[in-house]
């Protein structure tokens, strides 16, 4: 390799961010999507990056490239300056005046699929210079590192820069489709319930922690039909495979379901709204946030959330 860098000369910042996506990607086809660059330009900059510092940074295979033990040394610092120039560019965009742009917005699977879509084309009916993006998602992303502006989550974040507030509580009922009352008739109470074909989640044990708190014994293999993925879990319901829990707003407006042992109190779902602390004074991401914020409190007093 070629001499190492002296610690007083500048390291173009392109170069830290093309060592942290490659280390995290493992490919450069990947790195590369993730920046925004095509494949050889990324190759170039990783010959660049190592001749600049004088490490070898990557062993090359077949599968993609490995970071060296130099390498991962330098992951930590490079996480830093990308959350510093990540704030660099919050405090630019503070400053922005202008309240049109884009919004990208982070929700549930099952939130995304069957509430926000109402709220989110009102808010374009009121909003209408502003674009936004809806990412669903089950995972945790990132506000800090820019994966959405907004996220509605069911629990209260713990992140440092965030800003959060409660807006809601969305309530949770037990709900069969009329084709499968019509075939198995409804449970009589809490102790016929298990009788009946019940459909639950397949790695996840909410469902079951749920019923044992209700003094219910149930096991894995008590659902008839198993599934995590929350949109699907409510179409199978939807479909008469059994009986179900979901959310009472959209379980209640569907005229194919119905409410079943509404005397079964189960644990309402707290809906936390949440943007980084320097964007909330972005024009065009404020004003989403407190849209969002008077529809989503609206929910509290909608009677199909009971």
């Amino acid at each position: 390799m070629q001499k190492r860098m002296d610690p007083e000369q500048h390291l173009d910042w392109s170069l830290v961010q093309t060592i942290h996506a490659v280390a995290e990607a493992g490919t450069l086809s990947a790195a590369a999507r993730t920046l925004g660059l095509t494949q050889p330009t990324l190759g170039r900059q990783v010959k660049a990056a190592e001749a600049r510092l004088g490490l070898t940074l990557f062993h090359r295979h077949a599968r993609g490239l490995v970071p060296t033990d130099a390498c991962l040394a330098l992951l930590g610092p490079a996480e830093e300056m990308r959350a510093a120039a990540l704030r660099f560019a919050r405090t630019v965009e503070g400053q922005e005046g202008d309240p049109s742009g884009t919004v990208r917005i982070t929700a549930s699977v099952y939130v995304a699929h069957f509430i926000l879509p109402e709220i989110l084309a009102e808010i374009r009916r009121t909003l209408p210079e502003v674009q936004i993006e809806l990412a669903p998602s089950d995972s945790t992303d990132n506000l800090l590192f820019r994966e959405a502006d907004i996220a509605l989550r069911m629990y209260r974040p713990e992140q440092l820069e965030v800003v959060t507030r409660k807006v809601a509580d969305l309530h949770i009922g037990l709900y069969a489709a009329e084709s499968y009352i019509a075939r198995r008739g409804l449970p009589e109470g809490a102790e016929t319930f298990q009788s009946h074909d019940l459909i639950g989640y397949d790695r996840s044990d909410i469902i079951i922690r749920a019923m044992q708190a209700h003094g219910l014994q149930a096991r894995r293999s008590d659902f008839a039909v198993r599934c995590d993925d929350q949109a699907a879990y409510w179409q199978l319901l939807r479909a008469g495979a059994g009986i179900g829990a979901g959310q009472c707003l959209v379980g209640n407006r569907d005229p194919g379901l119905r409410r079943v042992l509404p005397e079964i109190a189960l644990q309402p779902l707290p809906v936390w709204l949440t943007a980084h602390a320097s964007l909330r004074t972005v024009p065009r991401i404020r004003r989403v946030y407190d849209a969002l914020t008077a529809q989503l409190q609206q929910l509290d007093r909608d009677p199909a959330n009971r």
